[in-house]
């Protein structure tokens, strides 16, 4: 790789689960640019000197993710408007001596939605959004700026579900006890888990569909397993589906054109280039 090579890369902990290397590389070698894009396994306390020396090493930018959105948010100088109304940053960028902000998972999860299960998706009816992290704080967002006219909120801990809608308002969000999720399913036409349940390594959601509506939408914003449980029993109910990937790509196309100055696009065979990916 010449000295000329932009270079960005994602943080997190775990990052070994991480697709974005493989995405990221893509685009690189789709649009001929001599650079790279590296995982990093950072702690949270080594987050705010590692991302300081990282800017100053000249490297374009980095992706992060858990645990680190909030801290990024902090960390950054400037804020795109998406990382003000969310209060969260997966997008750093690194311009100088100056480090911006970005958040492109609400972008990244509305295109994906509408490209899965339909533009009128948000509104079709309540929408239930499991899960108080900051992937649920940049859906219930994207899902009320689509037009969502409720949305039902459920985390295992009640007390930052209850932070959370209060921090969104006028977003139109209600709590709801997790252990009431079957109440919470009744008329919904869309379900969300934004939580890391289903991941590779991670405990399963062991919810039950069966008191959600047939017509409703099903998704899951883990990616790796593709297929989570939650999706099996979705699709064997008969429901539409969105796995977690598009929001991936939707999301890394905004975050690769800051860096590298050309907006990527998200095709069926990039899609195809992640599943081989993650198979086995």
């Amino acid at each position: 790789m010449s000295a000329r090579a932009k270079l960005a890369g994602i943080i997190g902990w775990p990052i070994g689960h991480s697709l974005s290397p493989a995405l990221h590389s893509y685009w690189l070698k789709e649009h001929g640019i001599a650079g790279g894009y590296i995982p990093l396994n950072i702690s949270s306390e080594e987050f705010t000197v590692c991302v300081t020396a990282l800017a100053q090493a000249g490297i374009a930018g980095v992706n992060v993710t858990l645990p680190h959105k909030q801290a990024a948010f902090a960390l950054a100088a400037s804020h795109d408007e998406d990382a003000k109304a969310t209060g969260a940053v997966n997008t750093l960028v690194f311009e100088k001596e100056k480090i911006h902000g970005l958040n492109t998972d609400m972008q990244g999860f509305a295109r994906a939605l509408a490209e899965s299960l339909g533009g009128n998706a948000a509104k079709a009816g309540p929408a239930v959004v499991l899960g108080a992290g900051g992937a649920a704080r940049a859906i219930i967002l994207a899902l009320s700026r689509a037009g969502a006219l409720e949305i039902r909120l459920l985390n295992r801990t009640r007390a930052r579900a209850e932070t959370l809608a209060t921090s969104l308002k006028p977003a139109p969000v209600r709590v709801i006890d997790w252990a009431e999720w079957r109440e919470a399913f009744s008329g919904a036409r869309l379900l969300v888990n934004a939580t890391s349940l289903g991941m590779k390594g991670a405990p399963t959601l062991d919810i039950s569909l069966d008191n959600l509506a047939p017509e409703a939408g099903v998704v899951d914003i883990v990616y790796n397993p593709l297929q989570t449980k939650l999706l099996a029993s979705a699709r064997m109910r008969g429901h539409k589906t969105m796995d977690g990937l598009g929001m991936l790509m939707h999301q890394g196309a905004p975050a690769f054109a800051a860096w590298f100055g050309v907006t990527p696009k998200v095709t069926l065979e990039l899609r195809a280039t992640l599943e081989r990916a993650l198979a086995p």
